[in-house]
């Protein structure tokens, strides 16, 4: 298990959806200086060992984060819901976020499918209170399968973005990415991670734990949050 703050305090939600109640799972470092507002990818839920690994990382560096399930996953279904459904899921988790935020500034993204997702959302309508949004692994496309039509709809978000990338994601070829961040402008950023695949695992060959690995994630997250809501 990651280390975190000793002072931090977790606390279980419960977020009423369109689609019915989901999970939230909340942690909150003494000192808090921004409140992250995570979704899930599409094959693992919030307690998956990602989170678990990732969230007391970005918790001593003074990020609280909300994490929740999509309705599906929480109906024990493995189908995503149809964006729609998601859509009104990122929503609905940014307003309960508010709720606990007080004065912390609110940033939102996700995993994957739950970054796009938010990103999505996003584009329809600025979510209430959020600075900017952060996407761990955005998948552009198919594994394998080169193409940014997923990337279209970011050209009406008008909020940062950070975009944290491995080096080895097949659901995101860095020479396919690095033209969608650049046409952003300032509003994107990329940070790079050294041999991660999707989900920021790294060879045994490259001698770094997972914790040493998104601890990496942890501060790229942390640094570009300092900037953007200065």
């Amino acid at each position: 298990m990651a280390k975190g703050s000793a002072d931090a305090t977790d606390r279980e939600l419960r977020i009423a959806t369109g689609a019915g109640t989901v999970t939230g799972l909340l942690h909150r470092p003494a000192g808090a200086r921004w409140l992250l507002v995570l979704a899930h990818g599409a094959g693992a839920g919030i307690r998956h060992r990602f989170f678990e690994v990732l969230v007391p990382l970005l918790g001593a560096r003074g990020m609280a984060t909300l994490r929740y399930q999509f309705p599906y996953l929480e109906g024990g279904r493995r189908r995503p819901d149809p964006p729609p459904v998601a859509h009104r899921a990122v929503r609905d988790a940014v307003t309960a976020a508010a709720e606990h935020a007080g004065d912390l500034p609110l940033l939102a993204g996700g995993k994957s499918f739950g970054g796009r997702m938010t990103s999505q959302t996003q584009a329809e309508a600025p979510l209430p209170g959020v600075r900017g949004l952060v996407f761990l692994g955005f998948p552009l496309h198919a594994a394998g399968k080169p193409d940014d039509r997923r990337a279209e709809h970011l050209a009406r978000v008008e909020i940062p973005m950070l975009f944290v990338q491995g080096t080895r994601d097949t659901l995101a070829f860095l020479d396919q990415l690095r033209p969608v961040v650049t046409a952003l402008g300032a509003r994107g950023a990329l940070t790079v991670i050294e041999g991660g695949d999707h989900s920021f695992a790294v060879p045994k060959s490259a001698g770094r734990s997972a914790e040493e690995v998104l601890g990496e994630v942890a501060d790229a997250v942390a640094r570009w949050a300092e900037v953007v809501t200065a």
